[in-house]
């Protein structure tokens, strides 16, 4: 019996940095339904998701509540350990220097993010601020990540409007 192309493709991106940025589009979807800035993110060790976050800035009234923080937070309760080093944070937005710090401390092995932060994100920073072994990688997804941003902003604009 022959193999089912469409089946062996699918099987092939379960893995993906593309289906792993559609769970943190999945997170930021759940933050756009509370009213919170529509960030979410991932935490993938084995090819397992092991931590899913979004920001909770509003929620908790903290400032830190970035969806990077809550993640690497999770993972590190998750795994019993400070250090990241063999995992992979999925991110809809570039993370801004505080978040990127704390990576640089948990020294998470890999940065996968999506939509650029021209203003805000860790690459605007004149020094390098993650860690040297930490692998980034940026616009998978770009488009959509984006999109939510705008969808919200504009949203809220509207609602002041």
């Amino acid at each position: 019996m022959p193999l089912n192309e469409d089946l062996v493709d699918m099987s092939l991106s379960v893995f993906s940095d593309e289906h792993f940025m559609q769970q943190a589009l999945n997170e930021a979807d759940t933050a756009f339904e509370q009213g919170e800035i529509p960030i979410g993110a991932v935490v993938v060790s084995r090819n397992r998701i092991i931590a899913r976050a979004h920001n909770l800035t509003e929620r908790l009234q903290d400032v830190t509540a970035h969806a990077e923080m809550q993640a690497i937070t999770a993972a590190a309760n998750h795994l019993g350990a400070k250090y990241l080093t063999r995992c992979t944070l999925y991110v809809t937005l570039e993370p801004c220097t505080m978040c990127a710090g704390a990576l640089y401390w948990s020294q998470v092995g890999r940065i996968v993010f999506g939509a650029s932060d021209e203003k805000r994100g860790f690459r605007s920073a004149q020094n390098a601020i993650v860690h040297p072994k930490t692998a980034v990688s940026s616009g998978i997804m770009a488009t959509e990540c984006q999109d939510i941003l705008q969808r919200f902003f504009e949203k809220l604009r509207a609602s002041k409007g």
